[in-house]
């Protein structure tokens, strides 16, 4: 459990937040002081010290009830993270039309109704974060992970972005580019592979610390990208990746 409480006052929104780096978050920030509330499609699991709203992101109309509810139950809002995705396979040549808006719907425009849901709050805000999961697969080139990697990519620029139109009004916006993480969503995939052990063991060393990232690690980023202490930071993207982006080590 974290001593840190610099987020005592602050109320924050967490969205795929019933599980994976999305619970890791919910459940540091709350260690830390803030009055939390995860918005998910799924609730099941979630703490009883948190507070769940059911929200579907591709879903205008849910999306904008759950994030009045929170504002109501919190008295308004000043972290948001955008953790809410899914994952994808394939080649460009591998999904079909329907499957590349499906993905773009939750991965990037569901980072988008959520957060034009949340803006009258955060600009009423006097310390106001957003923090958006991106990913690894935004700046490297990863084999099988096309449309995963285009949805990552944008929501790269899309923070870079909502970091230049908000940050007048007092709002800052980074992103955490994490490797692949142990999650719910990594072990279903490994589950589905032919060989799962070796699947890991190659996924392991991709990432040069030589292990997969833990969901508490990105959620360490996030709360320090969303902290009131960073508050000269905007428009950064935190790689959270075992050194993936950025070493070139020569085989062992």
């Amino acid at each position: 459990m974290s001593t840190h409480q610099e987020f005592t006052g602050l109320r924050a929104l967490v969205t795929g937040g019933a599980s994976g780096i999305g619970l890791a978050t919910a459940r540091l920030l709350a260690a830390r002081g803030a009055a939390v509330a995860v918005l998910d499609r799924d609730l099941t699991g979630l703490p009883d010290e948190l507070a769940g709203h059911t929200a579907d992101v591709t879903d205008d109309a849910s999306v904008v009830r759950a994030v009045e509810a929170v504002g109501v139950a919190l008295g308004g809002l000043d972290i948001l993270v955008n953790n809410a995705g899914i994952g994808a396979a394939g080649t460009v040549a591998d999904n079909d039309d329907a499957e590349w808006h499906r993905v773009l719907d939750v991965n990037v425009l569901g980072l988008v109704r959520v957060t034009r849901a949340c803006l009258p709050y955060l600009r009423a805000s006097a310390h106001a974060a957003i923090v958006n999961t991106c990913s690894i697969a935004a700046t490297a080139g990863l084999p099988q992970r096309a449309l995963y990697s285009a949805s990552k990519g944008a929501v790269q620029a899309l923070t870079l972005a909502m970091a230049a139109d908000h940050v007048r009004e007092g709002i800052r916006v980074n992103c955490v580019n994490p490797g692949t993480a142990d999650t719910p969503w990594v072990g279903r995939l490994l589950s589905a592979a032919a060989d799962p052990d070796g699947e890991r063991a190659a996924l392991n060393a991709r990432q040069p610390l030589g292990r997969l990232v833990s969901a508490e690690e990105v959620a360490y980023a996030i709360c320090t990208l969303a902290s009131p202490l960073a508050s000269a930071t905007t428009g950064a993207a935190l790689a959270v990746d075992g050194g993936m982006q950025g070493l070139r080590l020569r085989p062992s």
